[in-house]
């Protein structure tokens, strides 16, 4: 009994499997193929908007991050002028300690002068940090 409903169901799946091989018309086929290509063009163009999309995402972040490491570069210059400013009138005023009365005051304003002359040239070179 059981081979007979094998039987009976292979024979079905091979009537079944057959009508699936059938071939289509000739204007079914060109259809089928314009859709297709309809479709394929619809997708193909969604895929390329996206990537247009995630370039320019990727475009802006890079010049975010330009734009931060410019930032951080005119910081840390404008923290080295500054610096710099600041040795180099320590090392004026040390110099004015050899000198005594009108000299000594003379030659700590030179160095004051100096100082801030440099302080604002620092100010104007990084305006964003000073």
């Amino acid at each position: 009994m059981n081979t007979k409903f094998l039987s009976l169901f292979a024979a079905v799946a091979v009537v079944g499997l057959a009508g699936c091989n059938k071939a289509e018309s000739p204007a079914e086929v060109q259809n089928d193929v314009a859709n297709a290509r309809q479709e394929a063009g619809r997708d193909i163009g969604q895929a390329e908007a996206n990537r247009a999309d995630e370039v320019a995402e990727a475009n802006r972040d890079v010049e975010n991050v330009s734009d931060d490491a410019s930032r951080q570069v005119a910081g840390a210059s404008y923290d080295v002028a500054i610096e710099k400013a600041e040795g180099e009138y320590k090392v004026a005023v040390q110099k004015c300690e050899a000198m005594s009365g009108e000299d000594q005051r003379a030659c700590k304003e030179q160095a004051d002068a100096e100082r801030d002359a440099a302080r604002a040239n620092a100010r104007a070179m990084y305006p964003d940090r000073g």
